[in-house]
């Protein structure tokens, strides 16, 4: 494997103390809800909804729905493209873990979770619409995600990765609004049913250049399905516990988010068709401007044109060409 491109590992607590670091993409979930006059009170009222939903999901032994809450580090990755000591932002996840307030134990939970990316701000805010400017008909460029897809699996299997992390990553995304969902009768315990959208969307031909493959479940009293981005056998590489970590804080977020969908107040049955124009839902008490987050999606990926594709296009694409694992 290539291993010419360093990367180097920060975390930094996610609590209703946490600030936005310079560096973090303001699109981020986490970062969007740390900013503005109700700041803590989006972040104390963010981290009780998780943990509500956690204990909801983990019932088992857990009679006051309150044995566990979920601790978050917000995980930021930098790549030094030439050796050199200058770092540019790869990536930011989110990494979960358990307490157990019964036993007093600290669980480790997931990494992954959430997932932003400087370079994918860049493909589809900046690359995907220069490309679709001037066409009658939407098309994808060639070799589209090849890139961040290879940069991403670099991370994955490398040293730094292995060292601080015990399982590779699980990323739960929404569900795609121009898709349609049916509902199959296999179901998880915590996971839920699973569905099977009508054709794959671009997100997942994007994240399967990245190595990923996807299952989409909708666990029990969640309104819609979630997207499962993944390595290996997502229903038995996982714990139970592992797997509600990540589906309470990811679904809280969308909720936040994308409440048409996934604070809809009617359930998705089995045949579903997600609308961000669905009028028959709830908001939650947390701000959050969906089209600012839009156009800062565009600053940053033109950020990233300008600081990283640009600088280093040449040995970039010579990396991409002899890339293999």
């Amino acid at each position: 494997m290539n291993t010419e491109f360093d990367f180097s590992i920060k975390s930094i607590c996610f609590d209703e103390h946490y600030q936005p670091s310079e560096k973090t993409r303001l699109t981020t979930n986490f970062a969007n809800l740390a900013r503005g006059s109700r700041r803590q009170d989006n972040l104390r009222d963010t981290l009780k909804m998780i943990n509500n939903r956690f204990n909801a999901l983990v019932h088992w032994d857990n009679p006051n729905a309150d044995r566990y809450s979920v601790q978050l580090e917000i995980v930021s990755v930098d790549i030094d493209i030439e050796g050199n000591g200058r770092t540019f932002p790869s990536i930011e996840v989110l990494k979960t873990n358990i307490a157990d307030h019964k036993t007093n134990r600290l669980i480790e939970g997931v990494v992954g979770n959430n997932f932003s990316s400087y370079v994918r701000d860049y493909d589809f805010s900046v690359l995907l619409l220069e490309h679709n400017k001037d066409r009658e008909t939407f098309s994808v460029p060639d070799h589209f995600g090849e890139l961040h897809g290879k940069l991403f699996k670099s991370f994955v299997h490398s040293n730094h990765y292995q060292d601080n992390f015990k399982k590779l990553p699980v990323i739960c995304l929404s569900v795609s609004d121009n898709k349609v969902y049916h509902r199959t009768e296999n179901q998880h315990p915590v996971l839920g049913f699973e569905y099977e959208p009508n054709e794959p969307s671009l997100t997942e031909r994007y994240f399967k250049k990245m190595g990923l493959q996807v299952r989409y479940f909708m666990p029990p009293n969640s309104a819609a399905p979630l997207a499962f981005y993944f390595f290996g056998d997502l229903l038995n590489d996982y714990t139970n516990l592992e797997l509600a970590s990540t589906i309470s804080t990811m679904e809280t977020f969308q909720k936040i988010y994308r409440p048409e969908i996934y604070n809809a107040n009617t359930v998705a049955g089995r045949r579903f068709q997600p609308s961000l124009k669905h009028p028959d839902h709830s908001l939650t008490r947390i701000e959050y401007d969906r089209e600012e987050r839009s156009q800062l999606a565009v600053k940053q990926g033109k950020f990233t044109e300008e600081h990283f594709i640009k600088p280093y296009q040449k040995l970039l694409e010579h990396w991409s060409a002899n890339f293999a694992l």
